[in-house]
């Protein structure tokens, strides 16, 4: 299966230019906030996302749409904030060299007016992809695709997308080697399995059946991976998207979670996440081995307020790193109240 391999951007959202290239393991993308690392998830979601199902007939411009949300669906919104007339053009390349574009102006009115360049060629090939957002949603799954398709709600197409994803029955058939063992290792942190009653998801262990809305989000996390592991979303070939993985995750479990993203790579799972996360960070650098593709993606804002990027294969050369240099500044003033302390 094909794998992405860069993405070119010209005056979208947070970018004025942008050219990089992304490893066929793990992609791992940090830096401040709005330095847009939650948008070239989406942007590269939408891709993938438009090779299979109902996104495949409406287009790469509609997913993008769907995926952004702006305000009155109009997609000129998109474009970097500048004075005058202005083009914006998103690129996505994969290793089988098909490439797919769009580009508008911020005339454009409708986003039938969108151009867009080898769709077709593009989706000859169908992809598995799967976009974990920061929100959990599966406690709120219940009524949720209904509400979504018979009314007009602000939540980006993520959203439904993931429960449409979560709510796939179990994959025939025995689970090979490694997918049984991130199901174990997940079984074992949630201390139970998720079944499903109606549109309702439970956790269900030797204490009984606890509904989702009572489990803390964290757990609902994992067991979203669990489900997305279970009923074959992410088998060889399929692309993972993952938005702050760590987000109200007990830090003690993170290693695990670094595990079975490692885990899921090895099987010839593509994923890209964003974190926050100096552990989680860590843990990629500790837990590799040296047959893991790994690529940290450091997004910053240079001297012109320009988002740019640098990328390294490993941990020590990525550069800017904010969350080391907030690590190592929250260290620096603990060490020197500790010395203060000790003069007095």
């Amino acid at each position: 299966m094909s794998k992405l391999t860069q993405i070119e951007l010209t005056n979208f959202t947070a970018f004025e230019s942008l050219n990089e290239r992304f490893s066929p393991g793990v992609n791992v993308m940090i830096g401040v906030n709005g330095t847009g690392k939650t948008h070239l998830l989406k942007i590269l979601y939408a891709a993938c996302a438009v090779t299979s199902g109902e996104d495949k007939e409406t287009g790469f411009a509609h997913k993008l749409l769907g995926v952004f949300k702006p305000y009155e669906g109009r997609i000129a919104r998109l474009i970097r904030r500048r004075q005058g007339l202005t083009a914006a053009s998103v690129a996505v390349r994969r290793d089988d060299q098909r490439e797919i574009k769009v580009s508008f102006g911020n005339r454009s009115g409708d986003v039938n007016e969108v151009h867009v360049e080898g769709e077709l060629d593009w989706q000859a090939t169908g992809w598995e992809a799967a976009y974990i957002p920061v929100k959990e949603m599966l406690a709120q799954a219940p009524g949720f695709l209904s509400t979504v398709a018979k009314r007009e709600i602000a939540f980006e197409e993520v959203y439904p997308d993931i429960i449409k994803r979560a709510y796939l029955p179990k994959l025939r058939g025995t689970p090979d080697e490694g997918r049984a063992r991130m199901l174990t290792v997940l079984q074992t942190i949630m201390e139970g399995k998720v079944i499903l009653k109606g549109e309702t998801f439970f956790l269900k262990n030797s204490h009984g059946e606890l509904e989702f809305m009572l489990l803390a989000e964290g757990s609902r996390k994992l067991a979203l991976l669990w489900l997305l592991i279970q009923n074959g979303t992410l088998l060889s070939g399929s692309v993972l998207f993952w938005d702050e993985p760590e987000a109200n995750l007990n830090p003690s479990l993170i290693g695990e979670v670094v595990e079975i993203i490692l885990g899921l790579q090895r099987l010839g799972v593509q994923v890209f996440l964003t974190t926050h996360n100096y552990v989680l960070l860590k843990e990629f650098d500790l837990r590799k081995n040296s047959r893991d593709a790994l690529r940290y993606i450091s997004l910053f804002r240079d001297e012109s307020g320009a988002v740019a990027a640098n990328a390294s294969e490993g941990y020590s050369a990525i550069e800017p790193n904010a969350i080391l240099g907030t690590f190592s500044d929250l260290y620096d003033r603990q060490l020197t109240r500790s010395l203060g302390g000790l003069k007095a």
